[in-house]
């Protein structure tokens, strides 16, 4: 028998499957890309300025201001598409934010405070620092509110920035690039959660801490499935959505209260499966024509099969797997479409960059973040209180400084809170955004090109 005839041997196709992955197989290798869910993200920015400087221009703003609810009886929720993306959907990307604080925090680079140091250090540099140049600028008024705006960094921009030098930079700098933002996102939860939320509603917000008490008493006693999380952490969502506080929270918590530990260690489940293993080749009967669906006692060894390996893995791992790729290319290009929609008046761009918000979120994200992160990790590094990431120069510090100031994603989140009440003060505080993410981005990108030497 042949190679190819043996290659058939016991595997069964659908009619259409081989000719599905021939073409699957080039999309899957597109999308793991690194750059890929940059790229995507900043072609739905480019393609919301398009429709708001369009003839679509109408049609966009009544399809994200079109009414949406959900009733069951006397119960009813209504919110416009353009709420239910930023206080539903965006609760996603909070969820998968919480599973790699908590996975970075148990096992990555902020479970060890020497490797943690540094980039924890740049981290608060690179918040304080914007947040005192817009406040400096902006001291007073309701465009006061919008201090906040210039501290965060998207993860998403910087690192697909960064992987078009992976060729130059040391891994190392991506690593601290991540950590950093890491701490970011932290920062950017605790800011949201203290300064952003309207006027707290007790009976809910208690409501939503014993919800959450719920989800941590799954965690205490050992309960693995994913869906009783899933099914209490929407209940919270709607209890943090009636208390006042920012509903996406839901996220951060529900990632927190999920499993981080396995139930079997690899050397105990090394001897089950061999045992199992065992048991299912003892039920297999060759020759008889059976399948597995009328072979009971081999069904039963492939469920606990199942139940193991489900064990061995870390719940927590498991759905930051499951939901990275929704979220990094359904949820954030989507959040973009939704917000990046700036209608640009070419007569009066003048005075809207001269406008003290526009001007502040430019500044803090192109200066406050380079001197913030730059500025804090020198003195980090000449006082002695860290040391710089294997392989590293301090100059590709200073670049990857620059390209913290991309700040995109986060930043229109917490624009979309500061100032809800004032489309102008919003108009002006997401031009900024735009335009000092580009800047910061092209600076950063062509420092690190400079400073990098292809490695050999």
């Amino acid at each position: 028998m042949s190679k190819k005839m043996k290659s058939k041997v016991g595997v069964y196709n659908a009619p259409w499957e081989k000719h599905f992955k021939k073409l699957l197989t080039p999309f899957e290798e597109f999308i793991h890309r690194q750059t890929t869910s940059g790229f995507l993200l900043m072609g739905m920015a480019v393609f919301a300025l398009y429709l708001a400087n369009s003839s679509f221009a109408s049609s966009y703003a009544h399809a994200l201001h079109m009414p949406i609810s959900f009733s069951i009886g006397e119960w009813s929720i209504n919110k416009t598409l353009h709420h239910w993306i930023n206080d539903g959907l965006m609760a996603l990307f909070f969820f998968v934010v919480g599973l790699e604080l908590k996975r970075e925090i148990l096992v990555g680079e902020l479970s060890s405070l020497r490797n943690a140091m540094l980039p924890m250090a740049a981290a608060v540099g690179g918040m304080v620092v914007p947040a005192l140049i817009y406040f400096a600028i902006n001291p007073e008024g309701e465009a006061a509110m919008g201090w906040g705006i210039p501290m965060a960094t998207d993860i998403a921009f910087a690192l697909g920035a960064l992987a078009l030098l992976a060729s130059r930079v040391p891994k190392a700098l991506i690593t601290f690039l991540v950590a950093l933002a890491i701490v970011d996102d932290i920062g950017a939860v605790i800011v949201i959660a203290a300064f952003y939320t309207d006027t707290l509603a007790w009976t809910p917000l208690f409501s939503a801490m014993g919800i959450f008490a719920v989800l941590i008493a799954f965690n205490l006693f050992g309960i693995r499935k994913t869906l009783p999380y899933f099914i209490v952490a929407v209940i919270l969502w709607y209890a943090l959505l009636l208390s006042g506080v920012h509903p996406t929270l839901a996220g951060i918590l529900g990632a927190m209260s999920v499993p981080a530990k396995p139930k079997y260690n690899p050397q105990l489940f090394s001897k089950h499966i061999d045992s199992l293993m065992q048991r299912f080749n003892a039920s297999y009967e060759p020759g008889s024509g059976k399948s597995i669906m009328t072979n009971d006692p081999l069904s039963e060894v492939v469920h606990s099969l199942e139940y193991t390996i489900n064990s061995v893995g870390v719940p927590l791992q498991r759905l930051e797997h499951v939901w990275h790729m929704p979220v990094a290319y359904i949820v954030i290009p989507v959040f973009a479409l939704a917000n990046a929609g700036i209608a640009f008046d070419i007569s009066s761009i003048g005075p809207t960059l001269m406008h003290p918000v526009t001007f502040g979120i430019m500044m803090g994200l192109i200066v406050g973040k380079f001197i913030g992160i730059a500025g804090v990790s020198w003195l980090m590094l000449k006082l002695g209180w860290a040391e710089l990431p294997k392989d590293t120069s301090f100059s590709q510090i200073a670049g990857v400084s620059l390209l913290a100031g991309i700040g995109f994603t986060m930043s229109i989140f917490v624009a979309q809170l500061g100032f809800s009440e004032n489309e102008e003060l919003l108009l002006m505080a997401k031009t900024g955004i735009l335009i000092g993410s580009l800047l910061s981005g092209v600076a950063g990108f062509i420092w690190l090109y400079l400073v990098s030497k292809p490695s050999q």
